[in-house]
This record gives C-alpha cells, sequence and structure tokens, in this order.
C-alpha cells in the first residue's frame, strides 16, 4: 500500500498506537538521519609519549554506524579512519634520523558500554600511507589510518555507546631515497588528554523480542486517507528557515537520547514497515563542483534521478522525533551516471586544460536520510545525501592539444560523495525532499589510474585534481527540483522539471 507522498508532507498522519499518539510526518525524507547507517566522527586531544617526551596530538575518529540495533545483532562498523594530527615538534624524532617520509600503523582500543556493562575492543592493523616530512618552520603533519575492525554486539537493550580509548601507533619512517631509517620504527603509546566524555556514536539496543511495528486498531486512519490536520498547529511569519533549526535537531536528538534511558526501550521508538508508506518518484538536480587544484568550477547535471521514498521509517515518539531513510538511482541513457560534463580548468595555475568529465554511480543506491523535529512549530529537517561515485576522464585537451587518456582514466576508486540540506515544513522553506532546494557539501577525489596509452598519466591528473585530504577541498552545490511522485502523476511537479543551478 503507498499514499501520496506530497499530501503526507504537507499533511502530518497521525497514527494511534497503544493509547499513545504517534505524530507521523514528512513521509518525504529529508535531513541527517538517526535511523540507519550514518557517518559518526569525534575528535579528541591525545598525549603520546614519545622518547623525547610528551607529545600533543588530535585524533579525529570516523565509521559509519547505525542509530538502532537489536539486541543480539552484529554491528559492522564501516568506513573507519583514525586521523592523527602531529604537531611540529614530535617530528623532531624522525628529522633527527634524517627520515623524508613517515607512515604508520595504529591500534585504537573502543569502549563498548550499555547500561551497567561494558567491553573493550581493538581496532587493530589500520595503516596509514606514507606523507612527507614537510621542512624546517612549517607545520606538522596527518595521518590517516584506515582498515577494517571487528564487529560488536550488544545483548543488553538500552543506550549504547562507542567511544576511543587508549591508541597505539607504530611509526616507519625512511630516507629521501626510499631506504628505512636507523631505526626503521617506533612505537608510541598514546592517552586521552582528559577525563571528558567524547563517544564516537551512541546506537539505542532494542530488545530483539519486542516489536518493531505498530498494528494499525479499527478506528485509525489507513494511510493514503486524509487525516486531520495537526491540532493547535500555529500561523507562522512569513517564509524563511528558523536560525535555529540545526541546534534544534542537535538538541532533540541528545533529548531522544536521554528519554530512551527512561523509556522502555523496546517500545520506542516504532518503527513502520515499508509496505505502508513507500513509493517512488522521479527528479532532477543540476549544479557545479568546485575542483581547488584547478582553480575552476564543473557543471554538474541536469542529473535524472528515480527516488524510491521511505525503505526506512522510524518514529521516535520519546523525544518527538522521525527519520526516514530512501533511495535514490542516477540514470542517463540506460548507466547509472549523471550526463557527461565538460570542464575548461588553468592546470596548475596557468595552462588551459579541457577534458569531459563523467561522474558514475557504483555499489548501492544512493541514501536519503532525513531527521524531523515534530514538537517544534517549524517541524525543523536536516537532509542529508550519501552516493557512491567514480570519475572518468575523456577527450582531454592542454592547450588546445589532444591528449590521449585512454577509454579507462579514472579514480582508481570510488568516492563518497555527500550532501545536506536544512529546511522546515511549516511554512515551508530551505530545503526539503519533496519541494527540493538546495544541497551542499564536499568531496575527496582520490587518485587516477588507467590514464594514458603509451606513457602513464595517472601521476599527472592525480597531482592536478586528486584531493590531499583537507575537507574543503572539492565543494559541491546541487539544486533539486520538486518531486514528481508516482501516486500523484497530474500533480503540478509531473512530469520533472529541470531546476536553474545556483553557484
Amino acid at each position: 500500500m503507498t499514499v501520496d507522498a506530497r499530501a503526507a508532507v504537507r499533511r502530518p498522519l497521525h497514527l494511534a498506537v497503544g493509547g499513545a499518539l504517534v505524530v507521523a510526518t514528512a513521509l518525504i525524507p529529508g535531513a541527517e538521519s538517526v535511523a540507519a547507517d550514518q557517518t559518526s566522527e569525534v575528535t579528541l586531544p591525545y598525549t603520546c609519549q614519545f622518547p623525547s617526551g610528551t607529545e600533543k596530538a588530535d585524533v579525529a575518529v570516523r565509521a559509519v554506524l547505525p542509530v538502532s540495533a537489536r539486541t543480539g545483532e552484529e554491528i559492522r562498523p564501516g568506513d573507519v579512519s583514525v586521523e592523527v594530527a602531529l604537531e611540529r615538534s614530535a617530528l623532531a624524532q624522525f628529522t633527527a634520523v634524517e627520515a623524508a617520509t613517515l607512515s604508520a600503523v595504529a591500534e585504537l582500543t573502543v569502549r563498548n558500554t550499555v547500561g551497567e556493562h561494558t567491553a573493550d575492543a581493538s581496532w587493530q592493523q589500520l595503516e596509514a600511507p606514507a606523507v612527507t616530512l614537510p621542512p624546517e618552520g612549517e607545520e606538522g603533519v596527518v595521518l590517516a589510518a584506515t582498515g577494517d575492525v571487528p564487529t560488536v554486539t550488544f545483548s543488553t537493550p538500552g543506550r549504547a555507546i562507542i567511544a576511543p580509548a587508549a591508541l597505539s601507533l607504530t611509526f616507519a619512517s625512511f630516507t629521501q631515497d626510499g631506504t628505512p631509517t636507523s631505526p626503521p620504527e617506533l612505537t608510541v603509546a598514546c592517552e586521552p588528554a582528559d577525563d571528558e566524555e567524547r563517544p564516537l556514536a551512541r546506537i539505542t539496543v532494542r530488545d530483539s523480542a519486542g516489536p518493531t511495528a505498530p498494528s494499525p486498531g479499527p478506528d485509525d486512519p489507513a494511510p493514503g486517507k486524509d487525516p486531520a490536520e495537526k491540532p493547535g498547529k500555529p500561523s507562522r511569519p512569513a517564509p524563511g528557515v528558523d536560525p535555529d533549526a540545526h541546534r534544534k535537531i542537535d538538541d532533540l536528538t541528545e533529548a531522544r537520547l536521554e528519554a530512551l534511558d527512561d523509556e522502555d526501550p523496546g517500545s520506542c521508538p516504532i518503527e513502520i514497515p515499508p509496505e505502508w508508506v513507500m513509493t517512488t518518484a522521479e527528479t532532477y538536480a543540476a549544479g557545479y563542483a568546485n575542483a581547488v587544484k584547478l582553480d575552476g568550477a564543473a557543471a554538474l547535471g541536469p542529473a535524472f534521478m528515480k527516488v524510491v521514498l521511505n525503505k526506512r521509517y522510524i518514529n521516535d515518539s520519546c523525544a518527538s522525533t522521525v527519520d526516514v531513510t530512501s533511495e535514490v538511482e542516477f540514470a542517463y541513457e540506460g548507466k547509472r551516471q549523471l550526463p557527461p560534463t565538460k570542464a575548461t580548468f588553468l592546470s596548475y595555475g596557468f595552462m588551459p586544460t579541457t577534458a569531459t568529465m563523467v561522474l558514475e554511480q557504483v555499489g548501492p543506491p544512493a541514501v536519503v536520510q532525513t531527521h524531523t523535529v515534530t514538537n517544534t512549530p517549524t517541524y525543523p529537517e536536516e537532509s542529508t545525501v550519501t552516493a557512491q561515485l567514480s570519475m572518468r576522464l575523456y577527450d582531454v585537451k592542454v592547450n588546445g592539444v589532444p591528449l590521449d587518456v585512454g577509454p579507462n582514466c579514472r579514480t582508481e576508486r570510488p568516492f563518497e560523495q555527500v550532501l545536506k540540506g536544512y529546511g522546515q515544513s511549516y511554512p515551508p522553506a530551505g530545503y526539503l525532499v519533496a519541494y527540493g532546494g538546495n544541497l551542499t557539501g564536499y568531496a575527496h577525489i582520490p587518485p587516477f589510474k588507467g590514464c594514458g596509452v603509451g606513457e602513464n598519466l595517472d601521476p599527472l591528473f592525480t597531482s592536478a585534481i586528486s584531493s590531499v585530504g583537507k575537507k574543503a577541498d572539492n565543494y559541491t552545490k546541487m539544486t533539486q527540483a520538486p518531486l514528481c511522485v508516482a501516486t500523484n502523476p497530474d500533480g503540478p511537479d509531473c512530469p520533472p522539471k529541470v531546476p536553474k543551478p545556483e553557484r
């Protein structure tokens, strides 16, 4: 069974479940979700014991983790990274032995806690590739260690906390000609610099024997029917996004976790089965992506998107939040990609270069997640769209002269493009998935491979385009048109329109 998603986003749906009123609003996704998987991140100050003395280091830990799970369910952290920022003074240990490059293997102790139960896990063999040590007078370096880590399972319902603890770093240093220094390795123990709790993630663990979805009673309104308007909805001033929307979402997320400490975790939140609310839609998006190294921007789109709405729908009446997960597939001439776009840049600041660029979707569908706060009059929403993409280049010309890069010049691995948007439902303003709007974010472009015919051009494109690990490397801004929803084919937004991109 499906509902008219456009109507649903304008009229909150009331479901009476177990005598409690569950406000099922925002059936269209439109915000960073704390339902399904999401990227969790925390930065902690550490102190590391080097042979010359104690050194400070900022450590950023990231992982993709669920926000909710069942007891006994195996949780596998994904896309794990541990970035260690070493100050200049810490590098003296290596420059003293004439090191030119430095790599590391990290082992992070992670403390898993639920209720009164605590257990430590070891995230081992996280490898950070070699970085070049900067010359005297410049700042320190950042070593980014990645790898696979073990799963964790919680047997007790409640709020589970995953927090970084002790860190061990084994450094390997090499001279300018690539030979190991003497000594070739150095192992350093690091501890959090203070006792302040900085969790990587909080996960709601529900009893696997508890209910996962409401059963509609005989007097409940059926999905897709016209429900009564939300009572007491106050009139609002002229359209404009609530300036405190981000803060309210963060506050309600924390309130949600605190409420779960006092509630029966088996009954809150409630997950509604997809067949109640899932439907399909289509739309277009267009925009621009900066290439910082090339000092320019490339046009993107218009990208045609096939959307499956409400693949997962969780209503948390404890904290008045609704979380929705949907999926998106890009489509162009039967392929999972954005349309090709021709870009012109100044390579290395002076060499005019043109290339045709294609962003190809790889792996699973892109994920659209929403988080909506329902006890605030404006109903603030935060939206996150996450896609796995691969970049391919062809038809390259440097200063007007064709450069044969071959048919398979592309990034050596997929990269993650994350875009975010913020809005509110009453009155509709900012970004809402149903109505569209602007989404912005950053992407790290990996090195290139397969470039060149008869000569290896991989280093050329890697040095000219690929990211260097800074967050603001490649800024993207996309404008999405309103959805054309399958359940409302005669609506004003069908067929889907092509939006005008904004810089």
